[in-house]
């Protein structure tokens, strides 16, 4: 990756990334009195993740889960029907307002605005080589995997298509992902077979090679 390029990247991401937050603001403000009418406080909640080069932080997001206290393991992969998702929050998964509060840390440099998904540490503490590749870069706000099927597909197929993500990467690439995220939230997310076809091929040559 071209450090040149990468500085684009960067920089793009706190040009965008302070103008959506700014912008955001009334958005998240009105997602957290809708929060809080439905299941009191606290309207917030921080996801331990590990970002770039195994380094952990804190993402804030919209709760949309009833308070519980089930582990990250016990709860499980989490679609709009789920059972601890709340009605105000099954529309804040849907239109993506949830994550809203996350063009904080893309601003902070925890994470971009395009990139691989954050991942909780339970699971990197499980990951093979292949799927550590996903370090290599800053986690996103949006990513290849969010739109090609996102929380559709198992979590193996999203790491094939974070991992296809980081090995291609470019600016161009970055743009593509961006203006199908506008599809994305619009239409919903739905899985690519050509797009996934194309990951899988990228990972048994990947660990061919390995």
């Amino acid at each position: 990756m071209m450090p040149g390029a990468m500085a684009l990247k960067r920089g793009l991401d706190l040009v965008v990334g302070a103008a959506g937050l700014a912008v955001a603001l009334p958005i998240i403000a009105l997602g957290w009195v809708l929060v809080v009418t439905e299941d009191g406080l606290p309207g917030f909640f921080i996801q331990r993740r590990v970002g770039r080069g195994d380094r952990d932080f804190g993402i804030p997001k919209l709760r949309t889960l009833r308070r519980h206290s089930g582990s990250v393991g016990e709860v499980g992969q989490v679609g709009p029907e789920h059972e601890l998702v709340t009605r105000v929050g099954r529309w804040l998964r849907r239109l993506k307002i949830d994550e809203l509060p996350q063009f904080l840390t893309v601003v902070l440099g925890d994470m971009s605005l395009v990139g691989p998904r954050p991942t909780v540490p339970e699971q990197v503490a499980e990951y093979d080589d292949f799927a550590r590749r996903r370090l290599l870069m800053r986690p996103r706000l949006t990513g290849w995997a969010q739109v090609h099927g996102n929380a559709s597909l198992p979590w193996a197929d999203r790491i094939r298509l974070d991992v296809w993500y980081v090995d291609h990467w470019s600016l161009g690439l970055d743009l593509v992902v961006l203006a199908r995220t506008i599809d994305t939230v619009l239409l919903g997310e739905r899985p690519n077979a050509e797009v996934l076809t194309k990951a899988t091929t990228h990972e048994i040559r990947t660990r061919r090679r390995g």
